[in-house]
């Protein structure tokens, strides 16, 4: 498929203070101009690509690929930036190499071409035949393989607080494999809290220098609720829950940070959420205030 890609200026990871974006798995019903429509009038500054429409993988639609201009260009009028590329890739997974740099190769180009400088990726991993430390080794191979593709080094790769590597003592085990200023963390502030049981100042006193994204929801341990998951936690409208969210962007005012705070409400895996056009404008009349 032939592919037309726009000129970008060179990339810069913030500019001037903490700003709000959505990930579209919590609209997996819009379009992309119902997304920039309602992005702009929500309050948004940006939007993460993790899906369009039944399609995960946005790198293979005409809209990131043959049509990549025109999608930058409605964007651009709608006053939003591409927060991040959302990615499958799982960088210590062994069996997933070829097809990491497969999905590396179709990423760096879409980022580029729509003005983006990061893409999440996942650590994973298996830990029944691995230990952390193997884990991280493979990891750490897997990403200097990355970096080294063409545009590879115009990209912040980010691993997510997730999967084996939550507490900020595994991630350090990353981290410390590869110091390239290219690789960072993006922490999922409930993940570090419900599932790792850290603090925010925790987390943040140990990643500290390497946060380049944020993830945030809200969450109530309530095992008697139906829509409980496994460990008996269910999402709630950020701030009504039990999780230190402010606390935690707290925290990152501590240390500087001036980057993305993305709402990751989960529509797409949890259809019982609540829909975008109501819990959107929530956030961000939440948000707001806590960033200032």
């Amino acid at each position: 498929m032939a592919q037309d890609y726009v000129a970008y200026p060179e990339l810069k990871l913030h500019d001037g203070g903490m700003k709000l974006s959505f990930m579209t798995l919590g609209c997996p019903a819009w379009d992309l101009e119902t997304i920039c429509c309602n992005g702009r009038d929500y309050g948004f500054d940006g939007v993460d690509f993790r899906g369009l429409g039944e399609d995960l993988d946005v790198t293979q639609l005409p809209a990131f690929t043959t049509e990549v201009a025109a999608t930058k260009r409605m964007l651009d009028d709608h006053g939003l930036a591409v927060s991040a590329i959302s990615s499958s890739i799982g960088v210590c997974d062994p069996a997933k190499r070829a097809a990491n740099l497969e999905e590396a190769k179709r990423t760096i180009p879409v980022a580029l071409s729509l003005g983006c400088g990061i893409v999440r990726v996942f650590g994973m991993g298996d830990l029944k035949s691995m230990t952390h430390v193997e884990a991280a080794d493979v990891g750490r191979d897997c990403l200097e393989a990355i970096l080294a593709l063409d545009g590879g080094d115009k990209i912040q790769w980010v691993f997510e607080t997730h999967d084996h590597w939550i507490q900020s003592n595994d991630c350090a085990l990353l981290l410390e494999r590869i110091p390239n200023p290219n690789f960072g963390v993006l922490w999922d502030m409930g993940h570090t809290s419900r599932v790792g049981g850290e603090s925010p100042e925790v987390s943040v006193a140990a990643l500290k220098g390497r946060i380049y994204y944020t993830h945030i929801k809200d969450a109530v341990y309530d095992t008697s609720h139906p829509d409980a998951m496994k460990d008996g936690w269910r999402y709630v409208t950020p701030g009504s829950g039990q999780l230190p969210l402010a606390e935690a962007i707290a925290a990152l005012k501590g240390i500087g940070y001036d980057g993305w705070v993305n709402f990751e409400h989960e529509k797409r895996w949890h259809p019982e959420l609540p829909e975008p056009e109501e819990i959107f404008p929530a956030f961000v009349a939440w948000a707001k205030p806590l960033i200032a």
